[in-house]
C-alpha cells in the first residue's frame, strides 16, 4: 500500500551516536518540524482503522484497476492497507524500526498485484494516493493543534514525498520481476503442454485447458512441419527456427518465440513446391532459455487466448533431430487431408540450400498431434539428403521405404545388385537414366531432354538395365519394384 516517508528522514528522529544529524538538519527549525511530525504522526497511528477505511472506499472510487479486486475480496485489500500505513505512518516516529518492513511490505504488494493482473499503474497510483492522503491528515491534524506548526511541516515535506516515489520505485520492481516469473512459468507450461501434444502423450482431459492456452480450437483441422537444417559447423550447431509467414488464407497457431536474425524468410511469391534446386524449407532455432518449472498462481487468466486463430505464427517444437511445427488448417476439408492447402504451405517455404523439411498428412483435431509429428516425420526422412521439402501425401511410395529400411534395403540390393558389377561410372549413368525416365512418366524422348541425350541412347540404357538385372521394364510389378528399389538407394544410402 502507499508509503509515506522516504527513508533517510529518519536521520530526523533521534540522536543515535552512530549517525549524528547532518549539520543542515541541526537548525531549531528542523527539530521543532521533527517533533510537530511526531505528534501528528501519533494521532494517525491511533487512527489507523478510520484511515484504512477512507483510503479503501478512495481506491475503489478512484482506481479502477483496483475496484475488481475489492469487490471480490474487500477484508483482504483492507487488511492489506492497514498493514502497509501501519508500518509506514510508524516510519515517521521510528524510521530505523520500521524501514525494512515496509521495504517488504511494498515488494509483496507489487508481486501480489501482479499475480492478480492488476496494472502497474493502478498499483502505482493507490501508492501516490496513499502518500497524498496521509500527508494531508498529517497537515489538518497539526492545523488542528496549532495552526502556526503547519509551516514547520515545509521542512520535511520533499523528504516524505522522496519516500513515496522510493516505494514506487521499490513495487514497480517487484511488480516487474514477478511479471517475468510469471511469463516464465507460463512459456515453460505451454512448452510441455505442445512437447505431450506432439508426443500424443496429452491426457483427453487435458484438451480444453491445452486448446485455451495455446489459443487453439480443439476440433481444428492441423498438419505438423518437420524441419532439419543442414550441418552448421562446431561454432553453431543444431538447427535454426524459420520465420513462417504464412499468406492471410493460410493462418497458423498463436505465435511462440521469436526467429534469428540470419533465418531464411518465407514468402507468398517462393518457388514454386516440386521444383528441382528452388524452395526448400526454413530453418527452425533452439528455444530461448526456460524459465521455472510450476504453475502461476493468482492467474487463472494470466495467458487468455487469442479472440481470432487465424493469421499468426506456428508453434514450434524442438526435437532432439529436428524442430517441428504445428500448422492450423482453415480451408474446408473438401477430401483426405485437403492437399490443395497443403500444397500452398509447401510453396510459401522458403529457406537456404540443403535444408530439409517435410509436412505430414492433415490430422483432425488436437488428439491426433501425435500422429501428425509422426507423419511430419515420415516425411522428413523422405527427404534427399541435398534438401527440399516433402508433402507427404505427394511421397507416399518413398515414405513406405523409410519406415521400413531394412525391407527397403533388400529391395535395393535384390533389384539393382547386379548394377553393382559394373563400373561405377557405368552403373551411375544406367541409374541416372531409369530415374529420368520413370520422372518423365517413361517418355523416353523427355527422359533425353533432361540428360541431353538422343532417346535412342535412353532405350539403350534401359534395355542394358533390362538385361542386367532380368527385369522388364514394361511389366507393372517389375516397374513398380525398380521405382521403390531407386527411392531406397536414393534415401537409405549410409
Amino acid at each position: 500500500m502507499p508509503q509515506v516517508v522516504r527513508p533517510r528522514i529518519a536521520v530526523l528522529h533521534g540522536t543515535h551516536p552512530a549517525s549524528p544529524l547532518p549539520q543542515r538538519f541541526r537548525s531549531l527549525a528542523d527539530r521543532e518540524a521533527v517533533e510537530v511530525l511526531h505528534r501528528a504522526a501519533r494521532v494517525l497511528v491511533a487512527s489507523l482503522p478510520v484511515l484504512t477505511d477512507r483510503l479503501v472506499e478512495a481506491l475503489y472510487e478512484q482506481e479502477p484497476g483496483y475496484r475488481a479486486a475489492i469487490e471480490s475480496d474487500r477484508a483482504e485489500i483492507w487488511q492489506e492497507v492497514h498493514h502497509s500505513l501501519r508500518h509506514n505512518v510508524g516510519s515517521l516516529i521510528q524510521p530505523r524500526e520500521f524501514r525494512e518492513a515496509a521495504h517488504r511490505t511494498s515488494r509483496r504488494i507489487g508481486e501480489i498485484r501482479a499475480e492478480q493482473g492488476v496494472p502497474l499503474d493502478a498499483v502505482l497510483h493507490a501508492f501516490r494516493m496513499g502518500g497524498a492522503m496521509v500527508w494531508q491528515d498529517l497537515v489538518d491534524e497539526t492545523a488542528r493543534r496549532d495552526p502556526d506548526d503547519v509551516r514547520l511541516l515545509v521542512h520535511v515535506a520533499a523528504d516524505v514525498w522522496n519516500f513515496v516515489d522510493e516505494h514506487c520505485g521499490i513495487v514497480g520492481d517487484a511488480y516487474r520481476q514477478a511479471e517475468r516469473r510469471l511469463s516464465w512459468r507460463r512459456e515453460n507450461q505451454q512448452r510441455l503442454m505442445i512437447a505431450a501434444l506432439l508426443d500424443g502423450t496429452a491426457r483427453i482431459a487435458d484438451l480444453c485447458e491445452a486448446a485455451a492456452m495455446l489459443g487453439l480450437p480443439e476440433q481444428g483441422r492441423y498438419a505438423v512441419l518437420a524441419v532439419a537444417s543442414a550441418p552448421r559447423g562446431p561454432q553453431r550447431p543444431g538447427p535454426a527456427r524459420p520465420p513462417l509467414n504464412l499468406p492471410d488464407a493460410l493462418p497458423v497457431a498463436a505465435p511462440y518465440g521469436q526467429s534469428g536474425p540470419d533465418l531464411p524468410d518465407v514468402r507468398p511469391d517462393a518457388a514454386p513446391y516440386g521444383r528441382s534446386g528452388e524452395g526448400g524449407p526454413p530453418h527452425a532455432a533452439p528455444y530461448g532459455q526456460s524459465g521455472p518449472d510450476g504453475l502461476p498462481h493468482h492467474r487463472p487468466d494470466t495467458a487468455p487466448p487469442p479472440t481470432a486463430f487465424p493469421g499468426t505464427a506456428p508453434l514450434w517444437h524442438t526435437g532432439p533431430d529436428a524442430e517441428f511445427a504445428i500448422l492450423r488448417l482453415t480451408g474446408d476439408p473438401g477430401g483426405p487431408g485437403d492437399p490443395g492447402e497443403l500444397h500452398a504451405i509447401a510453396a510459401a517455404l522458403d529457406a537456404p540450400a540443403g535444408t530439409r523439411a517435410g509436412i505430414g498428412s492433415a490430422v483432425e483435431g488436437l488428439a491426433a498431434l501425435g500422429d501428425a509429428r509422426r507423419l511430419a516425420e515420415t516425411a522428413l526422412r523422405a527427404c534427399p539428403a541435398s534438401g527440399g521439402t516433402v508433402l507427404l501425401d505427394e511421397h507416399l511410395p518413398d515414405a513406405l521405404v523409410v519406415t521400413s529400411p531394412a525391407l527397403g534395403s533388400a529391395l535395393a540390393d535384390r533389384v539393382l545388385g547386379p548394377l553393382d558389377r559394373l563400373d561405377p561410372s557405368d552403373r551411375d549413368v544406367i541409374l541416372e537414366t531409369l530415374t529420368a525416365w520413370l520422372d518423365a512418366d517413361g517418355s523416353a524422348q523427355r527422359a533425353g531432354a533432361r540428360l541431353y541425350c538422343h532417346r535412342n541412347t535412353v532405350l539403350n540404357r534401359l534395355r542394358r538395365f533390362e538385361q542386367l538385372t532380368g527385369r522388364c521394364l514394361t511389366r507393372p510389378r517389375d516397374a513398380v519394384e525398380v521405382s521403390l528399389a531407386l527411392a531406397a538407394r536414393r534415401l537409405l544410402a549410409p
